[in-house]
């Protein structure tokens, strides 16, 4: 991939549709040596958190295996072997998959890593209904059993839970919005693009639900594609699998993208390097500058907070340096928490992502389930003449597990109108 610069036509534009012509260029000195070396992370750090989890968890099975252990075939002996089937093993294999860079395939990844998170968060969250139950149990004289039907009766609930976000996970939709914004150019109304973010892509993504996707775009006809972060899921060779799945994206003003946290913590120069090579123009506190109809649109992309002070972190300042006066920005953010700063800046249009909605949400009450932790969580926000849309996710994380909030192809309309909004159409 070729990074834009001044006066250069940008990666993926094609010319002809209402004779539309685009500029790209990157914004910015590149930030020294020493700030690239910042950044979270770093052995120590990692090997902290290692032996954290791992005596957390030793805790929680310990915990759960008490109480079950007296009732299970072989007792203790074939809860240890569940144990270290279900935990140890996968855990040794991601740490050293971690500390020694290995890829994993998609055996590895569904097999092992799929089946480890699966058990680690049922026992997490069924220790403390263990110890609440057999606490409450113990003022009858049955703590042991009441700690147990309170473990298998949660238990049975988290696994209703687990296949319906399952079932969910599989679903897509293609949403529809008017972005009214009062001080779009009269040359950029109608304008059509699409929003795909946090696509998670690895080899073990499900190919249908990939090519899904990408008719979904294809099918729009966009003039403008933007993906928000998170493009893969957490290594490097990830892009391959994100080149065979959207390398044939294409719309006569470019396809955009921004690093999201996953590129970051995956180690950003090596991901850098192989992201520069995709068929689109990658934007880290960078932006392009597109004409259309005669006005002027400039994609302004973030670096993100994941990236701390390093090279891939938010530098607002580099990002706007060239940033044409009288030029309309639509400003790509992964994460939402910087769209009060662009607020102040007045853009008038950002796209997010980063959230997942908590991939379980109650969007007619304006809840889900990152609402408790974050202010700018989900849906759309307004502030003054400046809109925000917080994507949920065209695919999932972690475990395959939504519920209330499917993934989704946004397509947006540009419009003109007095209040700044997103209209469903």
């Amino acid at each position: 991939m070729q990074r834009a610069q001044a006066g250069a036509s940008a990666p993926g534009v094609r010319p002809g549709r209402e004779a539309v012509n685009a500029r790209a260029r990157a914004t910015g000195p590149a930030r020294p040596p020493e700030a690239r070396r910042a950044g979270p992370g770093g052995r120590g750090g990692l090997m902290v958190g290692i032996v954290l989890i791992l005596t957390i968890l030793t805790l929680c099975w310990t915990s759960v295996g008490l109480l079950l252990a007296p009732i299970l075939p072989g007792h203790a002996a074939t809860f240890v072997l569940a144990a270290v089937l279900l935990a140890a093993i996968p855990f040794a294999v991601l740490v050293t998959v971690m500390t020694r860079h290995l890829y994993p395939g998609p055996v590895v990844r569904i097999g092992l890593f799929r089946t480890f998170w699966y058990a680690q968060f049922f026992v997490i969250f069924l220790t403390p209904v263990g110890l609440v139950g057999a606490v409450a149990g113990s003022f009858f004289g049955r703590g042991a059993d009441v700690g147990r039907g309170a473990v298998f009766a949660v238990g049975a609930l988290f696994a209703a839970l687990a296949v319906i976000g399952y079932a969910g996970s599989r679903r897509l939709v293609v949403r529809r919005f008017t972005a009214v914004l009062p001080d779009l150019p009269a040359g950029l109304a109608g304008l059509r693009l699409v929003q795909l973010s946090d696509l998670h892509v690895g080899p073990h993504t499900r190919r249908d639900h990939l090519e899904a996707v990408r008719r979904a775009v294809e099918e729009a006809r966009p003039e403008l594609i933007v993906v928000t972060g998170d493009l893969v899921d957490d290594y490097p060779g990830d892009v391959e699998c994100y080149r065979a799945a959207f390398g044939s994206l294409a719309a006569p003003l470019g396809v955009f993208a921004i690093p999201g946290n996953h590129e970051i913590y995956t180690g950003w120069a090596a991901m850098r390097s192989h992201l520069e090579r995709l068929p689109l123009t990658l934007l880290v506190n960078g932006a392009a500058s597109l004409e259309r109809g005669g006005a002027r649109l400039t994609v302004v992309g973030t670096g993100d907070p994941a990236g701390g002070r390093g090279e891939a972190g938010p530098d607002l300042e580099r990002a706007f340096a060239r940033v044409e006066p009288g030029s309309f920005v639509l400003a790509l953010a992964h994460n939402p928490a910087l769209w009060p700063a662009l607020a102040e800046r007045r853009v008038p249009f950002t796209l997010s992502g980063h959230t997942h909605w908590g991939q379980l949400a109650v969007p007619r009450l304006g809840w889900c389930l990152a609402s408790p932790f974050l202010e700018l969580a989900m849906g759309s926000h307004a502030r003054g003449r400046s809109l925000l849309y917080i994507h949920p996710g065209s695919n999932y994380w972690g475990l395959p597990f939504r519920i209330g909030t499917p993934a989704e192809v946004a397509i947006i309309t540009l419009g003109r109108g007095d209040r700044a909004a997103l209209l469903p159409e």
